[in-house]
């Protein structure tokens, strides 16, 4: 592909991006920013050329479902800003995420002014909570309605909070089954 060609293509969709809602906005930008992160852990690998052409056109849910690309994002980090956009794009706070993460507001601010990678064991928890915040939209279509979900006791869970739950792997694993269930319309 020529130049020419690659600077259309890149112009077509940024065209498309303002077209769309606030939320597919958003989800465009973060897919975009995952791959932008991918091309930087691959880069200089032979996986190169077949991986960039098999994630530039998936949707935001495709790229969160292969775990091969998940598990090389996750040694290498993603940055503030792709965390920043998911951090947007999530009904979550900034404090939220300081607590989900295991570190302070302080050393969020840190990452923030020096644009630092995280950390494989932050990236990995930003990604999982990125997952639940992906299928949550997806099932509740709107931020509010999420929220609302995730912040009400919840009868199959132990009458917990899923918003407390968020804080460790299984208890992540059990609000993805329960939103999986309330999409497939099989309430407890």
């Amino acid at each position: 592909m020529t130049k020419q060609a690659v600077i259309e293509k890149d112009l077509t969709r940024k065209m498309e991006i303002v077209k769309k809602s606030d939320e597919d906005k958003m989800e465009e930008i973060i897919r975009l920013l995952f791959v932008k992160e991918f091309k930087n852990i691959i880069k200089n690998s032979e996986l190169e050329k077949s991986w960039i052409t098999q994630f530039t056109e998936l949707k935001l849910t495709d790229i969160l479902s292969n775990r091969l690309f998940i598990v090389f994002i996750i040694r290498q980090g993603i940055s503030y800003n792709l965390f920043d956009h998911i951090q947007n794009y999530s009904p979550f706070s900034l404090n939220d995420w300081a607590s989900y993460l295991n570190i302070s507001s302080k050393s969020l601010s840190r990452y923030r002014q020096f644009n630092k990678p995280f950390k494989p064991i932050h990236t990995e928890k930003i990604i999982e909570i990125a997952e639940v915040t992906n299928l949550g939209l997806d099932v509740f279509k709107n931020n509010d309605k999420f929220k609302l979900w995730l912040e009400t006791p919840n009868y199959a869970m132990g009458n917990m909070r899923p918003f407390e739950l968020l804080k460790d792997s299984y208890g992540k694993e059990m609000v993805i089954g329960e939103l999986t269930r309330i999409e497939f319309g099989i309430l407890v």
